[in-house]
């Protein structure tokens, strides 16, 4: 590997210079408006304000936060932050300002770029955590409007101050990082505990994501859509590095919320042709009457962020004709399992390692368990440590000690591994259910019950029993128009049985109308498990 490396200048840069007026990135909005920008556009922007934010004293290793919805200016600073040499930390705009206030001492933030809704936040977080403000970037509406706001600097004004000469010892309007300096802060999505902040490095996670984009099957000419909230890893992985890296146009929807509807009618009005999206979305869009919609462009469709069920795979197909590929991989890694192109599909399965990772089910000891057995997801990280995998937790040795055992990263993750290499997830650590002796991972249940037609979402966790140790409870999402009833949940109980092994079934479902969820989409089981004791 060089020693030098910079995502902006070395990637993205060099596509603006093979064709500067290609589209990058293609934004559209609720009202069907469109916005091209192009690789030259991009590229010109972000090296503008790269600058002016150094010329404000952001000094390279700095950390930036970056608050945005899906606007042009979320790319444009990301690009200016790696740029730069600064760290750049983004979050999702449904952080609270206690949020905020827990993020801007931990990770040393100097600076935070954010829109109007995010600067009240902000404001309010530093009066919380009683600590000096940082420099503030506070970027305009849609209109273009300037936005004004006391102690607070507007982003085209340090955008404009950027376009003269750039600071001394830049080389092609970039910083001249190394391969091995600190480049994205993250705060990991956390269905346990309080968040952790994953640190990446320039050339490991910018280079790294190339088997993200290998996973997508994304080719220069592709128009790809990943459905991601800007403050999850998994825009990083699917709405920034691995599209640029092939070099294709990334397709962007502005709107807040995910509508499933609005989402088949942009597939079938765009030649979009690759799609991911969490199993979330899948299992909410399967909820649609596909009668009237097309995909023709439509080649490949990806999910992560959680198991996908294989109901969800069959109906898609179903509609589409298109097999979705799974794929497992962590804020703290790059796509690590997954169900490559040409790989048969295992519906269930999270797939085989991604080429140059030497991926195994563990026990406690730290040795590779045999085919069948469950254990720990790990990966090697002696002799060399893959590229892809994060540099550690930033300053907490304890956590780094507890992950980093022996020759293996540990991810906290469970799963058995077939005799053909497949890997199949079983749950997080904290989510598997010990009951009478059985350990019960809550997918398996989970994708039964969403087999039934009344089963819209479901999610399954451990409740204390005083016999048992622990019991299986269910909550459960209906279809609209269905009750929850008695006789339903012993319908439930027996089509569970009918499909696992019978000590797996709910021996309690509670009907709820919605479920609690991570940013990323990902069930909060910690949460249910403490409404379950």
């Amino acid at each position: 590997m060089s020693a030098r490396f910079n995502f902006a200048r070395d990637t993205f840069d060099a596509h603006a210079r093979a064709g500067g007026e290609r589209t990058a990135l293609l934004l559209v909005d609720d009202a069907a408006l469109e916005r091209r920008c192009s690789f030259g556009e991009l590229s010109e922007r972000s090296r503008a304000l790269a600058a002016g934010l150094a010329a404000r004293g952001l000094a390279r290793g700095a950390t930036v936060m970056l608050v945005l919805p899906r606007r042009v200016e979320w790319w444009e600073a990301m690009l200016a932050c790696l740029r730069a040499g600064f760290v750049v930390a983004p979050g999702t705009v449904q952080l609270t300002a206690r949020d905020i206030a827990g993020r801007l001492g931990p990770s040393e933030t100097a600076a935070v770029i954010t829109d109007r809704d995010g600067a009240l936040r902000v404001d309010e977080a530093l009066a919380l955590a009683h600590r000096p403000a940082p420099l503030r970037v506070l970027v305009g509406d849609a209109a273009g409007a300037s936005p004004s706001r006391p102690g607070w600097e507007d982003y085209e004004a340090v955008l404009r101050d950027g376009r003269g000469a750039p600071p001394a010892g830049w080389r092609d309007g970039s910083a001249d990082t190394g391969a091995d300096d600190s480049a994205l802060l993250y705060f990991t999505s956390g269905t346990t505990g309080a968040p952790k902040m994953a640190l990446h490095t320039q050339a490991s996670y910018g280079k790294g994501h190339a088997l993200t984009a290998r996973w997508l099957d994304l080719r220069p000419d592709d128009l790809h859509w990943n459905l991601s909230d800007t403050g999850w890893a998994k825009a990083a992985y699917s709405s920034f590095f691995a599209p640029w890296i092939a070099g294709c146009t990334l397709f962007a929807h502005t709107a807040p919320r995910f509508v499933p509807r609005r989402t088949l009618e942009l597939l079938s009005q765009h030649p979009i042709t690759t799609f991911c999206g969490a199993p979330t979305n899948y299992r909410l869009l399967i909820q649609e009457d596909f009668s009237g919609f097309r995909f023709p462009a439509l080649r490949s469709c990806n999910a992560a962020g959680e198991p996908i069920n294989p109901e969800v795979i069959e109906v898609w197909k179903r509609h589409t004709g298109l097999t979705i590929r799974d794929g497992y991989g962590q804020t703290e890694t790059v796509l690590t399992v997954g169900n490559y192109p040409g790989l048969p599909v295992r519906p269930g399965s999270m797939g085989q390692p991604s080429p140059g990772w030497d991926v195994a089910v563990i026990d406690e000891s730290g040795a590779a368990l045999p085919c069948g057995s469950e254990g720990e997801v790990a990966i090697r990280v002696r002799p060399a440590r893959p590229e892809g995998l994060f540099a550690g937790y930033w300053k907490d040795e304890a956590r780094n000690a507890a992950c980093f055992r022996g020759d293996w990263y540990c991810t906290g993750d469970r799963a058995r591994i077939d005799e053909d290499g497949y890997f199949w997830f079983v749950g997080r650590a904290d989510d598997v259910i010990k009951s009478s002796g059985y350990r019960i991972g809550p997918f398996e249940v989970e994708s039964a019950l969403l087999e039934h037609p009344a089963v819209v979402e479901s999610a399954v966790v451990g409740q204390p029993d005083e016999l048992r140790g622990q019991i299986v409870k269910a909550f459960v999402v209906l279809r609209p128009g269905t009750v929850g009833t008695p006789a339903l949940v012993a319908e439930l109980q027996r089509f569970v049985q009918e499909r696992t092994a019978p000590y797996k079934y709910p021996r309690e479902i509670e009907f709820v109308a919605e479920l609690p969820k991570t940013v990323s989409g990902k069930i909060r089981r910690v949460e249910l498990r403490g409404r379950a004791q």
